[in-house]
């Protein structure tokens, strides 16, 4: 799915913060307080923006946008500015919508242990602690403008996965509020997305996540045409 690499881990907020001086906690134990906060998320949204830098051409891209997020596995991200496109999960299909290609593809949500893929744990699928390993990154992610004092963890797979090798997830110190996200691939690019505006627990509707099929579109499902 094309946008795989560009959904990754969002919806670890507002845990509580450290009290003043307390040395900050191992990296593996920050990643399963993020797992349990995580958990107590029910659906939140919020505005981003996606940048890509390659790897090997060193392209960067830019691109805008807004996301819901409902678990159990239910997705619409939006994409409205240079290029407009959608990709929604209804927690059973995933949808990817590219109007300029009057073009639809259709994939199976993925079970809870195949969810490796970073969109998933939005959706409430996948389980930090277990399937990856952590540690502090020395720096930000590629192409987000941080805050003075962001904590940066890197988190590798514990299996080898083939699209990405490792996410870097930047969080607010004080509210643990996540700033941005990066996933590094595998031709060494950056897909980094930096957030703002985040809500959580809103009581967004299951309607928000009924795709609609436009009229004169080529549909392809799991790679083969309709």
């Amino acid at each position: 799915m094309m946008f795989r690499p560009a959904l990754v881990l969002l919806a670890f907020c507002l845990l509580p913060a450290l009290p003043s001086g307390q040395a900050r906690p191992a990296p593996d134990a920050l990643a399963k307080s993020l797992q349990q906060r995580y958990q107590g998320v029910r659906d939140f949204a919020a505005d981003f923006v996606h940048t890509y830098r390659g790897g090997v051409l060193r392209t960067q891209t830019t691109e805008r946008g807004n996301v819901k997020i409902k678990k159990p596995g239910r997705m619409r991200w939006v994409y409205t500015a240079p290029e407009k496109k959608e990709f929604v999960s209804d927690g059973q299909k995933v949808y990817s919508y590219l109007p300029q290609d009057k073009q639809v593809m259709v994939a199976s949500m993925p079970s809870d242990d195949q969810a490796t893929t970073p969109a998933l744990f939005l959706a409430g699928k996948g389980d930090i602690a277990r399937d990856f390993t952590a540690t502090y990154a020395e720096t930000a992610p590629a192409g987000a403008a941080m805050p003075p004092g962001t904590t940066s963890l890197k988190l590798t797979p514990r299996r080898s996965e083939p699209e990405y090798e490792y996410l870097v997830v930047a969080i607010d110190p004080v509210t643990f509020q996540i700033r941005a996200l990066t996933t590094r691939d595998r031709q060494g690019g950056d897909s980094t997305l930096t957030f703002m505006n985040l809500k959580e627990n809103q009581g967004i509707s299951d309607k928000e996540f009924a795709f609609r099929v436009p009229r004169g579109v080529d549909v392809i499902t799991d790679g083969t045409r309709n």
